[in-house]
């Protein structure tokens, strides 16, 4: 599997990673599917402290277990849960991070986190404070990079222009091409996009039909999103799908270092290398499919 550098780092990551949230908490099963994903030459795993109160990280930690030279891995903090876990606030303070990073680590059973990602943000927050802070796990060694998922504009600019993020995760698919007004912003900086929500609930695969709901997707009504998809399929040449279109649009873009795609078992997982290993589209074809989907842009928090 190709690898892509993120950011301006020395991590080579693979253009398809798991996104760990979609695992469960069946230990024998989630483990499985990890082993497979490194086996299959995915290296770049994506959790976060917040799933399923951290017992995602616990699993990924099991399941990385003497695997650790092989994987580049990523967690998140900032949301922050109450002592009864029956909810969460926002919590980017200095102090707050400093205590989730050491519980992160212990639940992922490592000495370090290549990637530690800021999990949200609000034009409010004491920005000042969370980057020193980041800064500050970099030196001591507990974290290798950082960066940010947001699709805040304002809260993206900020970044981009007072810290070292080396990347941006957010919701990008051919349905939800918001993200790309961001980049040549991150293009001139160094920064890369870690996408999410790639296939879209599932509306850019196979089951398209099984997924479509009657609120539609986004900007889309269900009668756009029927006839977009529709149009897509149109599109496909022999051994291409529209799974592996969905993932190829992304990939074409260089600013996207991975797409953190969740699996919930090693079917999906296969579905997902399968779709990735599939034939490339063509110029013309990217082409056809900006001219199909609609580019708008975030109205809010600008």
């Amino acid at each position: 599997m190709k690898k892509r550098k993120l950011g301006s780092t020395l991590l080579q990551i693979s253009e398809i990673g798991l996104g760990c949230m979609s695992l469960g908490t069946e230990d024998n099963e989630a483990i499985s599917t990890i082993h497979a994903a490194i086996d299959a030459g995915i290296n770049y795993f994506d959790t976060a402290d917040l799933y399923d109160f951290g017992k995602n990280e616990e699993i990924v930690g099991k399941g990385i277990k003497g695997r650790r030279d092989q994987v580049i891995l990523a967690t998140k903090v900032g949301n922050r849960w109450n002592n009864s876990n029956d909810k969460w606030h926002w919590d980017p303070s200095g102090a707050y991070i400093k205590e989730a990073v050491k519980a992160s680590l212990r639940r992922l059973n490592t000495d370090y986190i290549d990637y530690y990602q800021l999990h949200g943000g609000t034009i409010d927050d004491q920005y000042e404070e969370t980057v020193y802070t980041f800064e500050e796990l970099v030196k001591e060694g507990l974290i290798r990079y950082y960066g940010i998922s947001s699709i805040r504009p304002n809260v993206i600019n900020r970044f981009v222009n007072h810290s070292s993020i080396q990347g941006v995760m957010m919701q990008f698919n051919i349905l939800e091409r918001r993200p790309e007004e961001f980049f040549p912003l991150f293009e001139k900086n160094n920064i890369s996009v870690i996408a999410r929500g790639s296939v879209a609930k599932g509306l850019l695969t196979n089951n398209w039909e099984k997924k479509l709901s009657t609120k539609g997707y986004l900007s889309y009504s269900e009668h756009e999103c029927k006839e977009t998809i529709f149009k897509l399929t149109q599109l496909l040449e022999e051994e291409q799908s529209l799974h592996s279109l969905a993932l190829h649009y992304l990939l074409h873009h260089n600013v996207v270092s991975s797409l953190a795609i969740g699996a919930r078992n090693k079917e999906q997982l296969l579905d997902n290398i399968n779709a990735y290993y599939a034939k490339p589209l063509s110029t013309k074809q990217i082409t056809q499919i900006q001219e199909i989907s609609h580019f708008t842009k975030y109205e809010e928090h600008r």
